[in-house]
């Protein structure tokens, strides 16, 4: 097929229909349109017309806004838009405004916020600037997708001689703060760019090439904690005119979410459960059944099933699906007897993110989702709705564990440092090197699919 020929939504059609699911993660560049017409899926991120949807914005934690008390988070608010909106009286226009379709800043005023916060997200936009212009995208309200001038050599000495789309603020070496090419247009030219989010992971394309693939974009205002499930998309001033056009957006639902983050890599990885039988697998079996597919465990049943086959250092890709308060966990490095959480590495719990208002009951940190149960307390926030289903990745690689929920690494830990033990229980088995993996089940109707292991 002559890809040349297409328009922009004919493009992104064909796109689509090769690469199904998977076609966000494509390197393909979809080629500009006519102002306006989003590609099949897309919508418009802003009218072309006046700022509806829109609001102001500065660097400012997306999560402590929210936690203003509402007449205070409004009156920020109410400040910001009105600085976006403020008029220069040199040129007699606002800071932000329409012109020909395009949306102008004149590189002042608060950001260009979306009123609307998104979670995983496509985003298409094309932008031209100035010399000397420094910008940038906030991806949920962090920043940022870096836009700056590459020729500008007092600034080489901070990166801007790679070019744009990098995760700047990402720390120095960390995948994605620099651009894997260069690929600014000259000035006076537009420039597009894509850029897929998932989770904490981002992959940005500038004119058709990937500048950044599947990193993780790290949370500028606490870098222990990740970025939020939520929060708007910001377009960012700073002293120089930048023009936007073309700017779509697309939400991506969990399935597509689960593809994208199984994509790298997924070769390597063999499945340990078929979706059949209970083949492969040891323990109190009969205490679990096989629905569409999917393993999971009795109502009021319970007990550890562990793979026959053990592992030292490995990476596990799944599937989970909890009920309300739902309650199981994996058995990390488990001996085949005993109870995992304290004769294995660990359990790594499984448990309904709002587990203490479906059981009118409290928990310890340490007893949290994707917690090393009892040492080590994982981040929160990050799970989906109970019932929908969940992807999760976890390194295991010597006494190191890492725990990836729906693309945000929410527990990165070294078990051999575990010295505080929830109820001064120790875990014994916690410098374990190897052992099975498995499900330790806790009378709820939990779920697992799509269970591969890949072999360190």
């Amino acid at each position: 097929m002559d890809f040349s020929i297409l328009s922009r939504r004919q493009f992104a059609t064909a796109v689509m229909a090769l690469a199904g699911l998977a076609a966000p993660l494509s390197p393909l560049r979809l080629p500009v349109s006519a102002q306006g017409t989003p590609p099949p899926g897309f919508t418009p991120l802003f009218n072309g017309q006046d700022l509806t949807g829109f609001r102001g914005g500065d660097t400012f934690d997306h999560r402590k806004l929210l936690a203003m008390p509402p007449a205070e988070r409004d009156a920020l608010i109410a400040k910001w838009t009105a600085s976006m909106k403020e008029v220069d009286p040199k040129t007699g226009k606002p800071h932000w405004y329409f012109e020909n379709g395009e949306l102008v800043n004149d590189g002042f005023g608060a950001y260009a916020t979306t009123e609307k916060d998104y979670g995983d997200f496509e985003l298409l936009i094309d932008y031209k600037t100035v010399p000397k212009a420094d910008s940038g995208i906030y991806l949920r309200g962090v920043p940022q997708v870096q836009i700056w001038d590459s020729t500008e050599t007092e600034k080489f000495n901070i990166g801007a001689d790679k070019g744009s789309g990098g995760l700047w603020n990402n720390s120095p070496g960390a995948p994605g703060k620099d651009p894997l090419v260069k690929a600014d247009k000259p000035f006076g030219e537009w420039n597009s760019f894509r850029i897929v989010m998932v989770g904490s992971r981002v992959s940005v394309w500038l004119n058709g090439q990937p500048v950044v693939q599947n990193a993780v974009m790290e949370n500028y205002y606490d870098r222990k904690q990740p970025v939020p499930a939520k929060g708007p998309i910001q377009l960012q001033t700073h002293g120089g005119e930048i023009r936007w056009r073309n700017a779509f957006v697309r939400e991506i639902g969990a399935d597509e979410a689960a593809k994208i983050l199984s994509t790298p890599g997924e070769s390597a990885f063999k499945p340990v459960f078929n979706g059949r039988d209970f083949a492969g697998w040891s323990g109190p079996i009969d205490n679990y059944e096989i629905v569409d597919g999917a393993l999971r465990c009795k109502e009021q049943k319970g007990g550890t099933i562990f793979t026959e086959k053990e592992y030292g250092d490995f990476v596990v890709r799944l599937e989970f699906k909890l009920p309300p308060g739902g309650n199981n966990g994996l058995a990390i490095r488990y001996p085949g007897k005993g109870d995992t959480a304290y004769e294995g590495m660990c359990e790594l719990q499984v448990l309904d993110d709002h587990y203490e208002q479906a059981t009118n009951s409290k928990i310890d940190p340490r007893q949290a989702h994707g917690s090393a149960y009892g040492m080590a307390a994982a981040a929160r926030g990050f799970q989906r709705p109970a019932g929908e289903w969940n992807f999760q990745e976890v390194t295991v690689k010597g006494s190191r564990i890492q725990v990836e929920l729906n693309g945000f690494v929410i527990l990165d830990t070294d078990l051999s440092q575990a010295k505080d033990f929830m109820a001064n229980s120790p875990h014994p088995g916690k410098d374990r090197a190897r052992g099975h993996f498995g499900f330790a089940g806790h009378n709820d109707p939990v779920s697992f699919r799509n269970v591969r292991i890949r072999e360190l």
